[in-house]
């Protein structure tokens, strides 16, 4: 595997940039479209579910008037016969059956039967039929328990067969009863009784059955607890052959909730009927809706493909627009390797590719200068300003890291030959600072940031941090001292080691000093070589300013308080500390260092 995945970056290195480009372009091209495309079809699904969401509701609502006009029907006939047939009826002298029977007969259609209680049990009396069974006891039945025992006006049983009277024809019907506490007159004298109106539960199941929700949806009727009072596969569900989720849905709260019964996603939507505490509960599959959805995924791939043709065209365009400039700039670029430093640089194409192509511009303007200084320039004392200092900068630098920047470009490696080339000239324009020697600790650590990120990409062998609190970045450093330190880690600390190197350099003040110390874990300095290193031009291969170079100047400047001390262990690493007066910018340049 990881030679294959080898042998595929070393196809893609070969290839020009307009070909990685377009390649590029198609892989963000087909991964957009994807996502674009499940975009839509989850918004059409969405969109999709709210609509049956809405159209659930609405049908559910439907039932519920139906079924709340059909109850509110029989709560009427109740109504009536308790308020106006026994409230109005003493009867130790008159009977309310001729009443009753006219109630019945104008309700027959829905109610089965009228009953009236005593408070113990016994029949009074009933319509249409009139002789309870010997074996009937009303007072253990739960209609008439919760008439006696409960607070609620009206009780409403679920469905069930009344057997309580004797029927010559044994037509017992499925009912489901209304019963009610009632007053009852008799001699003048009030006491409570039970009076029971059976409705015909076929009106509830002519309800439910005239609703459509579709192939696979239906309504269903259950009491507050989950029992349940009409289903259309009711017989299938008591015979075990179907199952139901009404136990969970008797737990949901009115309105729509999306559950998955059975390996099967469904939208239900739930309303609870007035007076009855009874829930309506609509089903339709989300699962079948979606799988035989096929208009939207075919729109959606109709899209997806659209989609992606008109990416490929507009791929093909912008890759040879952005590549053409490229190619034009690496022309220049092998025109400045092969030493042509007059040649011109092309510029063109995006921001970055012009701001690469002015920069390396400015960058040979900046070599040919450079070159000049090295050759015309001689030492000069130290306390001078960076003038003299700048003749002093080893070419072999500059030269490997035009180097390094012209084969990252010949190799299209152009990031890196901007970090590059963006770090020389940061590491040129702080040298440089107007001429001045005193410079915030700020620009000092971007100088050493830059050149030591140079010699990161050089090398490769090490790691760096810089590491300084934000409250001491305005104080007062002179100009070019932790880069000659940096510069004798990186040669002479990490260029002989086997294994991973590390450089650190934290500035941190103390009491009224800012030290600045740059630490490795290199081969270390012998101990009988630590004095003379201060005392010097030199430690071979460098910069060649040099370790002494920096002591002397901060004791010219600070007074020899002030400088550099050196801490090394063979194989354990060096450390190099600088010790500053630790003081504002401003007050620092009034002290020496302003321009030279």
């Amino acid at each position: 595997m990881k030679k294959k995945i080898r042998n595929i970056m070393q196809y893609f290195i070969k290839k020009d940039i307009r070909f990685i480009i377009s390649i590029c372009f198609s892989i963000v091209a087909v991964c957009g479209s994807i996502f674009i495309g499940i975009s839509l079809y989850l918004r059409f699904s969405a969109e999709n579910e709210t609509v049956l969401k809405e159209n659930n509701k609405r049908i559910v609502n439907q039932v519920n008037m139906s079924l709340d006009g059909y109850l509110r029907n029989l709560m009427k006939t109740s109504d009536t016969m308790r308020y106006r047939v026994l409230q109005n009826c003493d009867m130790a002298e008159q009977s309310f059956n001729s009443d009753m029977n006219l109630l019945y007969e104008s309700n027959r259609e829905s109610i089965v039967s009228i009953a009236v209680f005593d408070k113990g049990g016994q029949l009074l009396d009933a319509t249409p039929l009139a002789r309870i069974k010997k074996t009937a006891e009303p007072q253990k039945e739960s209609w008439f328990y919760e008439a006696q025992y409960k607070m609620e006006n009206i009780h409403f049983s679920t469905p069930h067969v009344q057997n309580l009277f004797e029927d010559i024809d044994y037509k017992y019907k499925w009912v489901v009863s209304l019963s009610r506490s009632v007053e009852l007159i008799s001699g003048g004298k009030t006491e409570t009784g039970v009076l029971l109106v059976d409705m015909n539960f076929s009106g509830i199941e002519q309800i439910f059955k005239n609703i459509d929700l579709g192939t696979s949806g239906y309504v269903y009727l259950m009491s507050s607890s989950g029992e349940i009072i009409y289903h259309p596969r009711q017989q299938l569900i008591y015979s075990n052959l179907e199952q139901e989720n009404n136990r969970k849905a008797a737990k949901y709260e009115d309105g729509s909730h999306i559950e998955r019964f059975k390996g099967k996603k469904r939208l239900v939507t739930v309303k609870t009927v007035g007076y009855t505490g009874w829930k309506i509960v609509g089903i339709f599959s989300l699962t079948e809706n979606f799988q035989n959805d096929i208009q939207i995924k075919m729109f959606v791939l109709f899209l997806f493909f659209l989609t992606i043709l008109l990416l490929l065209i507009a791929n093909n365009f912008i890759s040879s627009k952005i590549a053409y400039p490229i190619m034009e700039l690496e022309k220049s670029v092998k025109e400045l390797e092969q030493g042509h430093f007059d040649a011109e640089i092309a510029i063109g194409g995006s921001y970055e590719i012009r701001h690469l192509g002015e920069t390396i511009t400015s960058m040979a303007a900046q070599m040919r200068k450079l070159m000049q200084d090295i050759v015309t320039e001689q030492e000069s004392k130290r306390k001078s300003e960076f003038d003299a200092l700048q003749s002093q900068i080893n070419p072999h630098f500059l030269y490997n890291t035009l180097d390094s920047i012209v084969w990252m470009v010949e190799n299209e490696r152009y990031q890196e030959a901007i970090i590059m080339v963006t770090s020389l000239a940061k590491f040129f324009r702080v040298g440089l600072s107007k001429g001045k020697n005193i410079i915030p600790l700020k620009d000092e650590l971007k100088h050493a940031e830059s050149y030591i990120t140079i010699q990161h990409m050089r090398f490769r062998n090490f790691t760096f941090r810089i590491n300084a609190p934000q409250d001491i970045l305005h104080m007062a450093s002179i100009k070019l001292i932790i880069q000659p330190l940096l510069e004798n880690a990186v040669y002479h600390g990490m260029e002989l080691m086997d294994g991973e190197g590390e450089i650190e350099v934290n500035a941190y003040a103390e009491g009224d000093s800012l030290y600045i110390e740059v630490m490795d874990n290199g081969m270390g300095i012998p101990e009988e070589e630590i004095d003379g290193l201060l005392k010097r031009e030199s430690i071979g291969k460098g910069s060649g300013i040099g370790l002494k170079n920096v002591h002397e100047r901060i004791q010219l400047y600070f007074g020899e308080n002030y400088g550099l001390t050196i801490v090394s262990e063979a194989d354990v690493g060096t450390t190099i500390q600088i010790h500053l007066p630790l003081l504002p910018y401003e007050q620092a340049e009034q002290w020496g260092g302003g321009k030279g």
